[in-house]
């Protein structure tokens, strides 16, 4: 039976904090397919049921409308410009399968998770740089970079753990592989 700190428990705890992160990871990417659906669903909430949210937020409600009428007219008139965001959506999930590493050996495959925290940290940088350009609210901006902020916490919580199970010279039990005949 091993120790609540043990190696078992270190590599639960690593591939419950990677599903965490793949799974939102999966999500954010899913969402960038039926954008156009999203923003008028979100603009018609703004002016409707969520009128009291768009009261208090008078600057967030009007650049959900500017958005959501940008995109649908973009679609509408452009529907190639979509196609960026579907290759968005598609970037999200195959970096959600690179986990799939980590979940599998942590130690061996720590390299996936520290690219994680690179690409996190390269949020701040992208929307410092990229918002201006494309005439993005500074405070839009902010809410971008929080996700690489909330992002990269889990991942370095992760990377400690590893590190951790990596000291305790823990072998990670892997799926058994088949070899070609």
């Amino acid at each position: 039976m091993s120790e609540p700190h043990g190696p078992a428990a270190l590599l639960a705890r690593i591939r419950a904090w990677l599903i965490l992160f793949v799974v939102c990871l999966v999500l954010s990417g899913a969402t960038a397919f039926p954008l156009v659906t999203e923003l008028r669903l979100l603009d018609d909430a703004l002016g409707g049921w969520a009128a009291p949210v768009a009261d208090a937020l008078p600057g967030l409600a009007e650049w959900i409308h500017r958005v959501a009428v940008g995109v649908e007219r973009a679609g509408t008139e452009a529907p190639y410009l979509l196609y960026g965001t579907d290759w968005l959506a598609f970037a999200h999930l195959v970096i959600a399968v690179a986990f799939l590493g980590p979940y599998r050996d942590p130690v061996r495959n720590v390299w996936v998770v520290e690219f994680g925290m690179i690409a996190c940290a390269g949020i701040i940088p992208l929307a410092l740089i990229c918002g201006p350009i494309r005439d993005i609210p500074l405070w839009w901006s902010v809410v971008d970079m929080s996700f690489g902020v909330v992002g990269i916490l889990p991942l370095l919580y992760v990377r400690r753990l590893t590190q951790r199970l990596e000291a305790a010279g823990a072998v990670t039990p892997t799926a058994p592989r088949t070899s070609p005949a």
